[in-house]
């Protein structure tokens, strides 16, 4: 597929598979795993900074993403927990792009690879903490992605139920959790929707089932609805109708 870099002049910096730093046009890195690749920058702590840096395990990955607040892990989480993402990185490369200042620079903050094929491109940022230059770095972003058959987002503030709920069930994202010989009766149980403590019930002790459902309904083998009300022993799970 052929394309086009286009007058906006748009080049990329990344750090390839081999770990060899590049920078080049656009049209030349579209179809780089980015989902896969290092971060392209390093980030450090100091004394005194009011962001949170440190790391989030990613389940899809199997590996850390570097996240430098709050708000950015809560949606690192979010993108781990989506059944439809395949690969998944931080700080993915750095786009330029000349403006009447000279060639200005961006990080985006996440690159996600969907099943289908798609890249994501992810910006955290709450709405009432968007500058002129924010603004304009991510309408620059917007564009580039356009041009590479990409897709972007700006995103801010999560919902407090869903994040508590999908919170709770990042607990039990790692592949310890997952006991075969359960996760099948689990499967059976929840063929048909019933409240989450009576089907637990019916496969074993609560103490040693609970964490292998949770686990599943992470994996969203299982479903239950995550944003209508705190995950609780009433709420209502049932089959899933994607599954990863």
């Amino acid at each position: 597929m052929a394309l086009s870099e286009g007058p906006e002049g748009f080049e990329v910096e990344y750090v390839d598979a081999d770990g060899v730093r590049r920078r080049v046009g656009l049209a030349e890195c579209w179809a780089e795993p980015f989902g896969r690749l290092p971060p392209v920058r390093t980030v450090r702590t100091y004394r005194g900074q009011k962001s949170v840096t440190r790391q989030y395990w990613a389940a899809t990955t199997r590996g850390p993403l570097l996240v430098e607040s709050h708000l950015e892990r809560h949606h690192a989480m979010l993108l781990d927990f989506d059944p439809q993402v395949t690969g998944l990185a931080a700080q993915p490369f750095r786009l330029f792009w000349p403006t009447r200042r000279g060639r200005r620079g961006h990080v985006p903050d996440f690159f996600a690879r969907r099943a289908d094929g798609e890249g994501l491109v992810v910006d955290v940022r709450p709405d009432d903490r968007i500058e002129p230059d924010d603004a304009e770095a991510f309408a620059a972003t917007a564009r580039a992605c356009e041009l590479a058959g990409w897709r972007f987002s700006r995103v801010g503030a999560v919902d407090a139920v869903l994040l508590a709920n999908v919170k709770w069930l990042a607990g039990y994202r790692h592949p310890r959790y997952d006991r075969p010989e359960l996760r099948q009766s689990l499967l059976e149980v929840f063929a048909a929707p019933e409240a989450l403590f009576a089907g637990v019930g019916r496969v074993g002790d609560r103490l040693e089932v609970l964490p292998v459902l949770y686990h599943l309904l992470w994996r969203q083998l299982i479903h239950v609805d995550l944003d209508k009300g705190m995950l609780g022993p009433d709420s209502m799970v049932g089959p899933a109708e994607r599954v990863r």
